[in-house]
């Protein structure tokens, strides 16, 4: 198969090519813009996936019809990782989030729908995030999905979310895709409008449509040097210069962190595999694990001095819980997470460990949303 990976030279995009290349022997073509804030001001690019016979990288943008145009010539697929992915950041960027997620796959689609192409499946990494919060469990009323927290609530710390029936306190438990989106940040809501479109789209142009909503991937590779998203990247610059890691709200908060090889393998499960067309599928590890327990798993690792502060601070948009429930991915992809996060972990920190030494930006980009009233 030919294939475009746009966003491709970005940390998920680069392992995909290069296992999609190797493993596969497809063709790749990658379609990516360089952002500074992800590869920084002087471009840094994974070497491995230089000079590569069956590889292709075209620097252009997603928003940028005509550099669309021309990389989808010959394509047989395409898995549209392009985004902008900062969850605060989306909240002041609004109209930027839209135009590079939502307009910018409007854009793709369009060209699909009037212009000669070979294109014949799509594979869109969306992302959890589209849940707002996610499943839990109340004793009163089963099932439940909590609204997006307050920020009444946020500021008097009532960290967690309530039954929306009754009032009563409530447990997180696995989120399955037929659970009612409730998009909690502008990122969350154009990853929402990017399924539809597809969805959407593909079904009216007869292209198969998978659509795979990611828990947060980490792994080598990810970026060093964006402040607003990762938090693996983000805590591991702070413990290797000595500095203090900031929790938010009282650190219990939970996230599904899952290895970037094995969503690599989801997606070219997806990509591959006929009964991924028309679905949507949850890719995680199906545990949930808190914000404090990853920072001190970080701080082992690396062999740190200082360990982190629950500092109380909280950010607009943020939500409390959510992790994956698997079972569809699992009956109709036969996918099942192979890289623990005690693994994971291990591997990521030796990889950083012989990275150059990023400078910090979070205390900056947590000051840009201090003066806009979007954290504490």
């Amino acid at each position: 198969m030919n294939i475009l990976i746009t966003g491709g030279l970005g940390f998920i995009g680069t392992n995909l090519a290069l296992s999609l290349q190797k493993v596969n022997q497809h063709n790749v073509r990658i379609l990516d813009n360089l952002s500074p804030q992800i590869h920084g001001v002087i471009p840094a690019v994974d070497a491995r996936i230089l000079g590569l016979a069956n590889v292709e990288i075209v620097r252009g943008d997603v928003c940028d019809q005509a550099a669309l145009k021309t990389v989808l010539n010959g394509i047989d697929a395409v898995v549209h990782l392009a985004a902008e992915t900062g969850t605060a950041q989306s909240m002041y960027q609004i109209s930027h989030y839209n135009n590079v997620n939502s307009q910018a796959t409007a854009q793709l689609l369009d060209l699909l729908a009037n212009t000669p192409h070979s294109v014949k499946k799509i594979v869109l990494a969306s992302s959890r995030s589209i849940y707002g919060e996610g499943a839990y469990e109340c004793k009163n009323h089963g099932t439940v999905y909590p609204a997006a927290r307050s920020a009444a609530q946020l500021k008097n710390h009532q960290w967690d979310p309530v039954c929306p029936q009754c009032g009563n306190s409530i447990t997180s438990i696995a989120t399955p895709e037929a659970a009612r989106p409730s998009p909690a940040s502008i990122y969350a809501a154009t990853k929402y409008a990017q399924e539809d479109l597809i969805r959407i789209a593909g079904d009216s142009l007869g292209i198969g449509t998978a659509i795979l909503r990611f828990q947060n991937v980490y792994g080598a590779g990810q970026s060093l040097n964006n402040p607003y998203t990762g938090i693996l990247s983000i805590f591991s610059t702070r413990i290797r210069r000595g500095m203090s890691l900031p929790i938010f709200e009282d650190g219990q908060e939970s996230r599904d962190f899952v290895h970037v090889s094995d969503v690599v393998r989801a997606i070219e499960l997806a990509l591959l595999n006929e009964a991924a067309n028309g679905g949507t599928f949850n890719v995680g590890a199906g545990e949930p694990t808190s914000v404090l327990e990853i920072a001190n798993m970080l701080v082992d690792a690396f062999e740190g001095k200082i360990r982190p502060v629950v500092t109380g601070q909280y950010r607009l948009g943020d939500i409390r819980h959510c992790y994956a429930d698997l079972s569809e991915i699992r009956s109709k992809l036969k996918f099942e997470p192979q890289i623990s996060l005690k693994q994971g972990i291990e591997e990521f920190a030796n990889w950083v460990l012989s990275q150059p030494l990023p400078e910090d930006g979070l205390d900056k980009a947590n000051e840009e949303l201090k003066k806009r009233k979007m954290m504490s």
